[in-house]
């Protein structure tokens, strides 16, 4: 037996509805429907009030991919009032492209005190093997200077990374040299995770 035709109308409304236990399956239903029947109803899931209904319209949008997805998402980066939100977008931007994202989660980064924000972008980022490795450094050297722990650990295993990979040289050096730095650490999180790196 063939999955019934999802009702679009139906889901339409769950998802307007102001109501989360309608509107969250009714996004997560979207997985089934072909990306131009879903994008119009993810963007109107990113302008509903509840932030977790946001945050699923965004993932939804880093899967159903589109040029006014891809605009909805910078908007959501860099005008949500909610953390998870923006961490979520940054997230699917890069699942769209490494390169287009970059400047702006690079930008992102530096203007978001958010930790969440801050170590979505790093995990999504550092799970991409073609990414190139000066901004693989350029971000690192962001977030180990952040005062956040968490951050800072994600800034030490993209150093390990750096030095793991030996792509750059030049680069393994300057991440080998920024690991020695962090055993002084406040964070013993961070010193493990220099160790960690500098082991590769």
């Amino acid at each position: 037996m063939s999955n019934p035709e999802p009702d679009l109308n139906r889901l339409k409304e769950a998802i307007a509805s102001g109501d989360p236990s309608r509107s969250m399956p009714a996004l997560a239903g979207l997985r089934q429907v072909p990306a131009d029947q879903a994008i119009p109803l993810l963007l109107l899931g990113l302008e509903q009030e509840e932030f977790m209904v946001r945050s699923l319209s965004c993932a939804g949008l880093g899967v159903k991919q589109s040029e006014q997805g891809w605009q909805a998402l910078v908007g959501a980066l860099q005008t949500d009032d909610d953390a998870n939100v923006r961490a979520e977008a940054a997230n699917s931007l890069v699942s769209h492209s490494v390169e287009r994202a970059w400047p702006l989660v690079r930008d992102a980064f530096a203007a978001d005190g958010q930790w969440l924000v801050r170590c979505s972008i790093l995990a999504a980022l550092a799970e991409q093997s073609e990414i190139e490795a000066a901004w693989l450094m350029e971000l690192a050297v962001m977030a180990i200077a952040d005062g956040d722990g968490t951050v800072r650990v994600g800034g030490a295993e993209i150093l390990g990374r750096l030095v793991a990979d030996g792509v750059d040289p030049a680069l393994t050096n300057q991440a080998r040299t920024a690991l020695h730095q962090l055993q002084g650490d406040s964070d013993h999180r961070v010193v493990a995770a220099a160790l960690n790196g500098l082991q590769a």
